[in-house]
């Protein structure tokens, strides 16, 4: 797909990119960003099937487990605008093996954890170093691939990893969980981190873009916004909503959001420049975005609880009951990249979200009674839906953007999509304290109507045009 948009030279809106051949560092960059991508996918997911394990063997109460989760999540989404400056700052190639080194050396901590808090607290660390490394990955990306058609593969190869990691996650957590234990999920990490600083040694070099400072004003607004948001979901549901600590945290959130607008605004070098959003395909994709990973990170986090807590079932029978679902989030990521390079991001993304939230309605109808063959029959289409949106919605935005804004771009996409998911967690999470059944019923009907919602949007904003 190539994309023709008339922007002035200063502008974060890209011109129409020049066609070029993939050199062999380009390949070994897709390589590296794709399991950079896997690494911090994985994370996100593959630590649900162990909740059980964790809340008996560390003594880790609901909330505590909904920490664990989030605690990886909530720093992934605060620091990833940081983060992307830091990478258009220093050069994608250097930031990204700065923040894989960082999230390695925290995964190591994870797996040694003797507690909850200190499990919580290593969680923290790997969402720093995700932060950090995530957004320099579509940096390179968009710096080996000039040419749009090529850079929509290899986007839908790196979508492809990053969505394989998050819909197995919960497979490979199953068995890693029966043979080696929960630290394994952890220790993992540094198999799959030392191929991915291999892969970054061949990469291809990525130029520092200036003396752009760090925007330490907004950052510290945008983390306070999020921690209080996400706090106060999480507390809610096991305090009650009118307890001044989450009253409190509410109000945090909302001022630290305005904050951080305002400042965004007139800040002499921000972490996200508001003229990014004067195209609307950004705002759309981040709404679609949130919703995306509302939906899946929170149902996810509710079906591996309910499958161990309320059925009985192993974690490795509940890892492979995701496994359909698995399968056809790899394929569509791979199939979504040359839809978009064929039709343009609007049709695979309307597709893809529709057929997540068919699969969602699937689940609803099928009921908890529901035999294993039938959640996996629903499950397909979540992940069919949830694998096409990803690398459509991801070359959306890299179209949108010049080179030099790549890294800040892919962060507030990937930022959106942190926080849908931080929050889909904590919302679902309290919806089923006292009466699970009745809060997943309720918790799946809200992912689905998200969905339909960010479709709408979609429709409407998206409207890149071929030539």
């Amino acid at each position: 797909m190539n994309t023709q948009l008339t922007a002035q030279s200063t502008s974060p809106v890209a011109p129409h990119p020049v066609a070029t051949t993939t050199s062999a560092r380009s390949r070994w960059t897709l390589l590296a960003a794709s399991f950079g991508f896997l690494m911090v996918s994985l994370d996100a997911t593959i630590v649900n099937v162990a909740l059980p394990t964790l809340g008996r063997e560390l003594g880790a109460g609901l909330s505590q487990l909904q920490w664990v989760v989030d605690g990886y999540t909530l720093t992934f989404a605060a620091l990833q605008l940081s983060g992307g400056s830091l990478g258009d700052r220093m050069g994608a190639r250097r930031a990204f093996a700065v923040g894989l080194s960082l999230f390695v050396l925290a995964s190591l901590l994870c797996g040694l954890a003797a507690s909850p808090g200190m499990l919580i607290a290593a969680r923290f660390a790997q969402g720093v170093g995700a932060a950090v490394q995530l957004p320099a990955s579509l940096a390179m990306i968009r710096h080996a691939y000039p040419d749009a058609a090529r850079r929509n593969r290899a986007v839908g190869v790196w979508a492809a990893a990053g969505g394989a990691a998050v819909a197995a996650g919960p497979v490979l957590g199953g068995l890693l969980l029966v043979w080696l234990g929960w630290r394994s999920l952890f220790l993992v990490n540094l198999v799959i981190g030392a191929v991915g600083l291999a892969a970054t040694a061949l990469a291809d070099s990525t130029p520092a873009g200036g003396k752009r400072r760090l925007d330490l004003p907004g950052q510290v607004a945008v983390m306070l916004a999020l921690s209080a948001l996400t706090f106060a979901l999480i507390e809610g549901g096991t305090v009650g909503w009118t307890a001044p600590p989450v009253l409190a945290a509410l109000l945090v959130a909302v001022a630290g959001g305005v904050v951080f607008v305002w400042w965004e605004r007139r800040a002499p070098e921000p972490m996200l420049p508001m003229s990014l959003f004067g195209h609307p395909v950004i705002p759309a994709a981040s709404v679609a975005g949130f919703a995306q990973n509302f939906a899946y990170y929170g149902i996810v986090f509710l079906l591996s609880l309910f499958l161990q807590g309320e059925r009985g079932e192993s974690a490795l029978a509940t890892g492979l009951i995701f496994l359909p679902m698995s399968i056809a989030a790899m394929a569509a990521n791979l199939l979504g990249g040359r839809l978009t390079s064929w039709l343009g991001p609007r049709s695979p993304m309307l597709a893809g979200q529709f057929l997540f939230a068919l699969g969602l309605l699937g689940l609803l109808v099928a009921g908890p009674s529901a035999a294993n063959w039938l959640i996996w029959l629903a499950t397909v289409p979540v992940g069919l839906g949830a694998g096409m949106v990803v690398p459509a919605m991801t070359s959306a935005v890299l179209e949108t953007v010049e080179p030099g804004y790549a890294g800040v771009a892919a962060a507030e996409l990937n930022t959106a999509r942190q926080v849908g998911g931080a929050v889909g967690v904590a919302l679902f999470g309290t919806l089923v304290v006292g009466d699970f059944l009745a809060g997943l019923r309720l918790s799946l009907a809200i992912a689905a109507a998200a969905l339909v919602g960010s479709a709408l949007v979609t429709a409407r904003r998206v409207r890149l045009r071929r030539g």
